[in-house]
This record gives C-alpha cells, structure tokens and sequence, in this order.
C-alpha cells in the first residue's frame, strides 16, 4: 500500500481563466467598427442600469460612486494587465454638462416600493407590444400593419445561388420524367465553376439513372443561362461559348479545339507556325478568347465583399497632421440616474442592492473598456504616423519595415494587444483605405544601409513591369539586377514570389510578339 501511495503524483499546471468582464474587454477591442454597435446594443439590451446618451452628449462617469460602494477593482486590474494599458479606465458618474447640475435622490420620488412601480411599466410595456403584435399577425385587424409587414417581408431578398438559377429553368422545360430527374442530378453535380467533371457512365452507376436519361439531360443542360454551364472542362467551355457566338470555325475556336495546350502556355510564335498566320492574327484570337467567361458558375459564388468603415482618419490640416477616431456607430453610454438613486434612498433588500451594484459595476466596465478601445487605437494610429511620416507625405513607395513590438513597445503594451487593437480595422490615408496591418510588414536594409519594406520592394517590382518593352519583357535575373542598381539587394526567388503575389504573370506569358 505504501508503494501505491509513492506512484501517486502530483502534477502542477498554469492556465488562464478569463472573467466575463475581460473576455467581454477583449471582443470590444477586437472587432471593427461597424460591428462594436452591435456589440454594445446586445449588452444595453441585457443591463437595465445602462442607457445610451441621446444626440451628441458625452458620458462622465467617475470612479468616486465605486470606491463609496465599495466595487471590487481588480477586473479592471486584470483587464489592464491584458490589455497592456497603465492606466484605469476613466470612468466617471454624472450626466452631461448640457442637462445641468446632477438631480440627487431626494429630488425623485419613486414612492414606497419602486420596484412594484417598475414591474408595473414592464407588465404594461408588455401588453403593450403582445397586442400590437396581435394586430399584426391577423390581417382582418389592422389593415394598414398587415400590408407593412407583406410589404417588409416581400423585400427580402437573398442571393440566387447557380443551382437555384438552374433549377427555376427546368420548370420551364416539358420534359420526361426521367429527364427531369436526370437534369436535376447533374445540376446537383456540378462544382463551383458550373462544370461537370465526372463522366456520365460513373454518374449513371452512382445515382441508378438510365444513361440514356443522363446523357439527354445533359444536352438540355447545356442549353441553359449562363452559357457553358454543365461543361466537360475549361477547353470544352471556351468551345461552346465561342459556337453560341457563331465563332465555332474561327481562328479562335481552331486555337482553343486544337492547339490548347500551345493556348495556355502563350506560345504565340508556335501557334503562328502550326496556323500559317500572323502573331498579330494569333494576339487578336486570343484577346477574343479571353472576353470568355472561363467560370460561368463563379458569378453565383458567394459574396465575399463587406461593407468596411474607417476606424480612424489620418490628413493634413493647416500644415498639420491630424488623428481622428470613427465614433459616429459607436453608442454613448451613461448609468440611468434612477437606478443610482434608488440605491441611494436605501430602500432595497440585500438582495435587490446586490444585482444593482453587479449591474452597475458591469455597466461602468462596458464604459471604461470602449474609452480604453478608442485610446489604444489612437496610440498605435499616432505611433503609425510617427514611424510612416513618410508613407503619408509621398505613398506607398516609400513605407518602411515596421513590426509589433516596435510599436508595443512605443506604447506600452503589450504586443497581443496590437494584434487585437489592429485586427479588420481601417485606417483612412490622403493615399486611399488601408488595413491597420498592411503598415506592419517587414523588410531589407539596402546598401547605403537604408530600411526598405517589402511592400516598397512590390511596388518598385510592378513598376519595372510596367515600364517594359512587351516584346522582350524582363526576367526575374534582369528585375534582380535593376533592383541592385537602386541599392535593393533581394533573390531572385524573392522576386518570383513577389511577382505572383502581384498576379504578374512570368516572362513567357507577358511576352508579346
């Protein structure tokens, strides 16, 4: 027994348990914009004591009411050794100056019981809505609501998708029942690009469908908006496309049926050989092949797009720069002077002051961790103008290498907290909308011992391209070479890499003959 007692060992761990309070601290300042209002209604939604400040009224907040309930201060301690901030939340009690001297809590009567008072307004607020909800679920009771909400309804509307489109096609078509089933299985197969790759033998084992079904379904298939859908592959596509626009003998149609391979490589000297034609007559072909849609199923693809607003704004004022911060979404909020006061009479059970103060605390919490929000994203703005003075006077060309830490560190952060702080935020330039981020990149030092970014080194790169002669368009060893004429010293598979995430393509198929 002694010997089983010896193998039992202790093992000690270190995790982080974060308060809802922080996690809460952390999501404000994380998500952009547009989606902290949302953020901010949810919890005016869930904490009465909480209410948003009309017009444009500033909300006080201070510390003196906390310390003489006696809140508890150390999430607000937790949250700044997260978040990296030295400072306390300033969060302060009080209206706005605009509404004149604070009201004190012999100044409101809410009379014996307060809260009876208050359950009485929800039960009549309740009413309230449960019979206009009533009168708007039933269309012989108010007219007038009925058609707002057929009218409300009837605008909704959602994205089409491919196989939607397709589908609302076949119910126009007289078919079979077997061709009916047919087409709508190989709808159902087609990939995102609206292209059929499966061969129909191995469709006709997998779904017990006649081949004879599959194949016709396919030809009416073929038939349908947008053109080339329920194509074989990319060659078989451009081909249809070219023989709906009475292309099908061209040039074009010769080039993309027979020679495809010599297409997609750009061999335009082959091609002209194997033709017997001009480069010129094979330039023209090809710009007509590339008016062709080569996905027609991509246009029913998801939206990805999203509306962005800037969190801050750097321009020049009077010879100045100058820092603003995007407040116009975010909601003003204040503690309800009810609540402070019905604490303040004294009349509340233990139970009832306890959820007030839990609610007030959190209240001013919420407060304190926006203003911290909108302070870190200042900070690190005002460090990004300091550091890319020069970015903003002359562009792109001229941003420097820069990181994180460089920056945490000019702040006083730490470096998560700039990740967070600059995650899917924008910042507003004289040179156009940039990401938070894309002012963080690293970089190389050139000869004359200079810090060059590589968004710099990018943008020198597609400038070069630019400026070629199309008939001899320069190779990534000749890039490398006017690089180092300009003091930038990189490798060529550096160059490589930069000009295909510039979607440049590679010197065989810029070549023009």
């Amino acid at each position: 027994m002694a010997t089983q007692g010896l193998q039992q060992v202790q093992k000690q761990t270190q995790s982080l348990i974060l308060a809802p309070q922080l996690r809460q601290s952390l999501k404000i300042l994380q998500v952009p914009t547009l989606d902290l209002r949302a953020t901010i209604l949810e919890e005016l939604q869930t904490n009465p004591v909480l209410e948003e400040l009309p017009g444009n009224e500033v909300s006080i907040e201070g510390e003196a009411e906390a310390a003489s309930e006696g809140e508890d201060t150390s999430a607000d301690q937790e949250s700044d050794a997260i978040l990296g901030d030295g400072e306390q939340p300033d969060i302060s009690e009080g209206e706005s100056s605009e509404e004149g001297p604070a009201e004190t809590a012999e100044e409101i009567d809410f009379g014996d019981d307060e809260f009876a008072i208050l359950r009485e307004m929800e039960e009549d607020l309740r009413e309230h809505f449960a019979q206009e909800y009533d009168e708007g679920t039933h269309p012989g009771n108010n007219a007038e609501t009925d058609q707002k909400r057929k009218y409300f309804f009837d605008s909704i509307v959602s994205e089409t998708s491919l196989q939607e489109h397709l589908v609302d096609q076949l119910k126009l078509c007289d078919l079979s029942e077997g061709e009916q089933l047919a087409v709508e299985y190989l709808i159902g197969s087609l990939d995102e690009n609206g292209f059929l790759g499966s061969e129909l033998s191995d469709l006709a084992l997998a779904s017990g469908l006649p081949l004879m079904d599959l194949q016709n379904g396919l030809e009416i298939l073929c038939t349908f908006d947008p053109v080339g859908i329920g194509s074989k592959d990319l060659q078989d596509c451009l081909l249809r496309q070219l023989v709906l626009r009475e292309q099908g003998q061209s040039v074009a149609a010769a080039i993309v049926r027979d020679h495809f391979k010599l297409l997609i490589r750009r061999r335009v000297p082959e091609l002209s050989r194997k033709l017997s034609l001009s480069t010129d007559a094979v330039h023209k072909a090809i710009e007509t092949i590339a008016e062709l849609d080569p996905a027609p199923g991509r246009r029913f693809a998801a939206d990805q797009n999203r509306t962005v607003a800037p969190d801050a704004k750097i321009e020049k004022v009077g010879g100045e720069w100058i820092i603003t911060l995007n407040d116009e979404f975010i909601p003003r909020l204040r503690i309800n002077r009810a609540y402070k006061d019905l604490m303040a009479k004294g009349k509340l059970d233990s139970k009832e002051k306890e959820y007030l103060k839990n609610q007030i605390r959190s209240g001013k919490f919420l407060i304190g961790s926006i203003e911290q929000r909108q302070r870190t994203i200042e900070r690190i703005a005002s460090s990004i103008l300091e550091f890319q003075g020069d970015f903003f006077e002359k562009g792109s060309g001229s941003l420097k290498p820069l990181t994180m830490a460089t920056v945490a560190q000019e702040i006083g952060v730490h470096e998560t907290t700039v990740s967070r702080a600059i995650a899917q935020k924008y910042i507003e330039t004289p040179h156009g909308l940039f990401e938070f981020k894309y002012f963080f990149t690293p970089g190389y030092e050139a000869t004359d011992g200079k810090l060059v970014s590589n968004t710099s080194v990018k943008e020198t790169i597609s400038e070069l391209i630019s400026q070629e002669d199309s008939s001899k368009p320069l190779s990534d060893r000749e890039i490398v070479d006017m690089l180092q004429e300009r003091e930038i010293k990189i490798a060529r598979r550096t160059v490589a890499k930069y000009r295909e995430e510039l979607g440049i393509l590679p010197t065989n198929l810029r070549r023009r003959y």
